[in-house]
């Protein structure tokens, strides 16, 4: 880690922040969707998965499957064949299936917007139900922390854990309420872009002064 104290940290977040939305001013959740219900497939879809690869898939899929109703009847052998390319289809299709049947059971068809009652329905986590309460019902619970949001996290020495749970509560306790949504991202679109996994842009980078993976700490700047 840095040395910073966490007022410090906080700040030099902050600064992150600023640059990120001035390079990304159209950040958003790239997952396809129209309906809340088609987010929470697509949030499923996307476990182990890329985005881009989702896409792919849901646009014949909601094609397909209009509905909580549809879903909720679908075959589960066709649906597992209908999510095949995103990988471990037999759990998703049960998942999707399931959390679907749930939702007309005790919800009216509707997706609910709570972290406790999303957790209940079949397939959803935190991290999913997360993502289904800020794309979808514009509402920070916590920080969605995918590969990219961990990576830039520890590279930023805004935590130095790599388990998602520990990553977020350090972020949570860095970055403000109103920015935890956006922060999720800002970190991918910077991940994908510039601070990518194997060979990173760091010489192209707009962070490289803020960041200590490039810049020692001795020279970053004051944040204050």
């Amino acid at each position: 880690m840095t040395g910073e104290t966490l007022k410090e940290k906080q700040a030099r977040a902050g600064k992150c922040l600023r640059l990120l939305k001035k390079h990304y001013p159209d950040s958003r959740c790239s997952l396809n969707f129209s309906t809340v219900h088609e987010l929470l497939v697509a949030t499923i879809l996307s476990a182990q998965c890329t985005d881009e690869r989702v896409n792919q898939v849901t646009g014949a899929l909601f094609a397909k499957y209009r509905s909580v109703e549809d879903f909720a009847r679908a075959d589960l052998r066709k649906l597992s064949r209908d999510v095949y390319p995103t990988g471990f289809h037999n759990n998703k299709a049960r998942s999707i299936k399931k959390s679907a049947q749930q939702l007309l059971e005790a919800h009216g068809g509707r997706v609910p917007p709570t972290l406790d009652l999303l957790i209940k329905l079949a397939g959803v986590g935190r991290k999913t139900a997360s993502v289904v309460l800020g794309a979808g019902f514009a509402l920070a619970e916590g920080v969605v922390v995918d590969t990219h949001v961990g990576r830039l996290s520890r590279r930023l020495a805004l935590t130095d854990h790599k388990h998602p749970a520990r990553v977020e509560k350090d972020l949570m306790e860095i970055i403000p309420g109103k920015d935890w949504i956006a922060c999720s991202y800002l970190f991918i679109d910077h991940g994908r872009a510039v601070c990518r996994a194997r060979q990173p842009d760091c010489a192209g980078c707009f962070l490289s002064r803020l960041c200590p993976t490039v810049t020692p700490r001795s020279i970053l700047p004051r944040c204050g």
